[in-house]
């Protein structure tokens, strides 16, 4: 529609503007927002333009630098910090043509898989207000603001959301998407997207990844691109359904059908699917974790020192 000329990119911006104003009392999934600066950004594109998402409004996750705009990372110690520099992730995004609208909360250091931060308080479901929507990647998608939200991951912040808010959410592989100019490498987390499809999550892996000078580890780039990859038929696949999760929690009754459902899919497309059981983690391993999480968490706060003096 955009390039057709059906519809211009302002009327986009301001229509996820408005959707925006409508939620935020009900989900309080932004920490700021960028109204004046998105409607100049849209104003200057025309339908000629040849990037591939010219025009299309996206929201950007608070832990991450946009020039000029506050980054918070959802803690009271960063209220007043605003970056004079874009990640090397918000500058593809912007080459590739989508215009930030805003910035979505998260929690503080983006440490906890939910989204409650002291600073700005709870983000909600949209589909239920007395739910979490999940986190760290608080998200702005289900309701419908944006149609791709920006986002990271590292034990789960895309991938939870996507779980709560019936999302797709991936987190690459190591070395796919890097976190250039800030930090050479980091080894847990990466910078991705929540979508409402697959096909979107492949064309923005296409867009994010890819090396950048500075980056430590980066993964050698797939033979085509991600997008075209997608429409290859697989042969058939050996895939594992999990049932028993290796942590004391229950599996909601509506989550397994959902995963049978799938596996059922998946064996009619001809994949062959094997039910696994994994062995409960041990108290060692939860320790092991519990260590190696509070040095990330640590190391957070060490960067955010040399962030701020």
């Amino acid at each position: 529609m955009l390039r057709s000329g059906q519809v211009h990119a302002r009327v986009l911006v301001e229509a996820a503007l408005v959707r925006l104003e409508e939620q935020e009392g009900r989900i309080n999934a932004f920490g700021f927002v960028d109204a004046e600066r998105a409607l100049a950004a849209a104003e200057t594109i025309s339908p000629d333009d040849p990037r591939p998402f010219t025009g299309v409004p996206i929201a950007i996750k608070d832990g991450t630098p946009e020039r000029g705009k506050p980054m918070r990372i959802g803690s009271t110690l960063f209220k007043d910090y605003i970056p004079n520099h874009d990640s090397t992730s918000v500058r593809r995004l912007e080459e590739a043509g989508f215009v930030p609208v805003g910035r979505t909360t998260m929690p503080e250091f983006a440490i906890l898989p939910t989204t409650e931060p002291r600073l700005g308080g709870p983000t909600r479901n949209p589909w239920d207000t007395s739910l979490t929507p999940g986190g760290s990647s608080g998200g702005s998608v289900a309701a419908g603001v944006v149609p791709l939200a920006h986002g990271s991951d590292g034990g789960g912040s895309l991938r939870i959301p996507a779980a709560c808010c019936g999302l797709v959410g991936l987190k690459a592989s190591r070395g796919r998407v890097l976190f250039c100019p800030d930090r050479g490498d980091d080894p847990l987390v990466t910078e991705g997207v929540l979508t409402r499809t697959v096909t979107d999550t492949a064309a923005l892996l296409d867009v994010l990844a890819g090396y950048e000078p500075g980056d430590a580890p980066w993964a050698p780039p797939p033979a085509r691109p991600v997008r075209e990859a997608l429409w290859a038929p697989p042969k058939g696949l050996r895939v594992g359904l999990l049932l028993e999760p290796p942590v004391p929690a229950d599996l909601d009754p509506t989550c397994a059908r959902g995963a049978e459902n799938a596996a059922r899919l998946l064996e009619d497309l001809g994949h062959h699917i094997e039910t696994i059981d994994l062995e409960p983690l041990t108290e060692q391993e939860w320790e092991a974790f519990d260590d190696v999480w509070a040095v990330l968490a640590a190391e957070g706060v060490a960067a955010g020192k040399g962030i701020l003096g």
